[in-house]
């Protein structure tokens, strides 16, 4: 059984960057970093069946297999052994060296009992070549070098090993839940917090892991600590609010609703069961059952500080604030049909806070001020407009405005020098030279020369491209003068 949380859609207005950048930084480990592992392994073969190791570990194979069936209670591996029985029978030497060379805790047996398996001149000579082969090219594998090796634990690869995966299925699986839980997770921390908080995860469920495997040889590898981290931390993130999973069971499929938290133990519950029960599957139970306790726990313990989920993240969905804004503007705008002008400016500021990106509230807010053109807030607003119409590339709007201003408003508070200059440009990229020589005289009178003789230089350039003499004439005199 699957459950997976599904109560957000992604923003691509706001993509979560840091997601994409993880998946980029496994895939990319993938793609070069452990593509070598294919050349150095068939080496690592191709030495090992050229000196006649197979013929000396083949038998203490089926031994050690055996051993650790009957004595170690280990009844999952009757099928590895039997696997390989048939491999000896059909003369299968490559997979019969892969097997052998692949796994860490039989190298680790024939180590510690060599002397008692063989006699001791083939001892040495298996001590000898296979040695060689361990360190020439089987500690070079990249599972090897940067995996998680519980035996031999070091503080980085706690990271590492977070960004290796054992295979393609491995990978894709691996990315697809990491970009299902990690936009979410991401919106909700920010970029940095979110970033330091998947590795930390990732590092504490390896602990776990080194811990229910102590002395193991074998390397862990993959995010899948890291995305269980992410998982704690997504249902920890909402807490006791219902949310949507999705769930899958054998070929069904369907959504349930749920208090987030709920879910948890039953998460945690899953991978401990399958821990003692499922048998050498591969997959690294406990350090995904230490993910989703880390997950959980660094929200539960540091959600007030460091770990504080950000406003922006309980945000409706924009469903709700287009039913929001409706409803407000809606109030507003019968404010205004009441000629009740103050109460409406205020309903206007309010939207215009949560919806800055709706210019029919600036403009309200704008018409509203050029009621009272004596005061600051007319000029504010004015500029505001300029300058959001230039960003939505409407320049005739913010021509107009600026003209209107000039009616209303310059006699109680002229405008700047770079307002007019800005006007200038606008209006010599529209060829409204009507405009652009008004603009002009503006900034003349503002009495900033270094604006007013560029400004020249730009009509007189302007007019003789026109071939209006007369006119370039007029400016280059006015330039001379300053």
């Amino acid at each position: 059984m699957l459950i997976i949380p599904a109560e957000n859609a992604v923003n691509w207005k706001r993509p979560p960057w840091v997601t994409l950048g993880l998946m980029l930084g496994c895939l990319l480990v993938f793609l070069f970093y452990q593509s070598g592992d294919d050349r150095i392994m068939d080496e690592a073969i191709e030495h090992y069946l050229d000196s006649g190791l197979q013929e000396l570990e083949a038998p203490a194979y089926e031994d050690y297999l055996d051993r650790r069936i009957r004595f170690d209670g280990e009844s999952e591996r009757v099928h590895e052994l039997q696997e390989f029985q048939q491999l000896r029978q059909d003369n299968e030497s490559f997979w019969m060296a892969v097997s052998l060379l692949m796994d860490p805790e039989f190298y680790q047996y024939l180590l510690e009992n060599r002397d008692v398996i063989w006699a001791t001149a083939d001892g040495q000579r298996w001590l000898e070549s296979r040695v060689a082969i361990q360190e020439n090219y089987i500690q070079h594998l990249s599972a090897n070098q940067l995996g998680l090796v519980p035996a031999d634990l070091s503080l980085y690869t706690l990271i590492t090993y977070q960004f290796l995966h054992g295979g393609w299925g491995h990978i894709i699986g691996n990315l697809i839940f990491l970009f299902l839980l990690g936009f979410t997770v991401e919106k909700a921390l920010g970029p940095g917090r979110y970033l330091l908080a998947y590795l930390i995860c990732g590092a504490l469920s390896g602990l776990v892991f080194s811990a229910f495997s102590v002395g193991s040889h074998i390397p862990l590898v993959g995010a899948s600590g890291s995305i269980s981290g992410l998982m704690g931390m997504y249902v920890a993130i909402y807490g006791l609010k219902k949310i949507r999973f999705f769930y899958f069971v054998g070929v069904y499929f369907n959504y349930f609703r749920a208090p987030a938290i709920a879910v948890l133990p039953v998460w945690i519950g899953k991978e401990i069961y399958d821990y003692w029960f499922a048998g050498a599957t591969g997959v690294a139970y406990m350090a995904h059952a230490g993910g989703l306790i880390a997950g959980a726990g660094l929200v539960w313990l540091l959600g007030r500080t460091w770990l504080q989920v950000r406003d922006e993240f309980y945000e409706p969905e924009e469903d709700e604030q287009d039913a929001r804004f409706t409803t407000g503007y809606g109030q507003a705008m019968a404010s205004l049909g009441r000629m009740e002008f103050d109460l409406a400016r205020r309903q206007f500021e309010a939207l215009y806070e949560h919806y800055p990106e709706r210019t029919i509230l600036l403009e309200h807010l704008y018409n509203l001020a050029k009621l009272r053109p004596d005061l600051p807030e007319y000029p504010k607003r004015a500029r505001e407009l300029m300058n959001d119409a230039m960003n939505r590339r409407q320049p005739e709007q913010m021509i107009d405005v600026w003209q209107e201003y000039l009616s209303k408003g310059e006699s109680h508070q002229p405008l700047a020098a770079e307002d007019h200059n800005r006007v200038l440009f606008t209006s010599l990229k529209q060829h409204d030279m009507k405009s652009a020589e008004k603009a002009f005289e503006r900034l003349r009178n503002s009495g900033d020369e270094v604006l007013t003789s560029e400004a020249c230089r730009l009509l007189i350039a302007e007019f003789e491209k026109q071939q209006m003499e007369p006119k370039a004439r007029h400016y280059r005199q006015i330039l001379q003068a300053h």
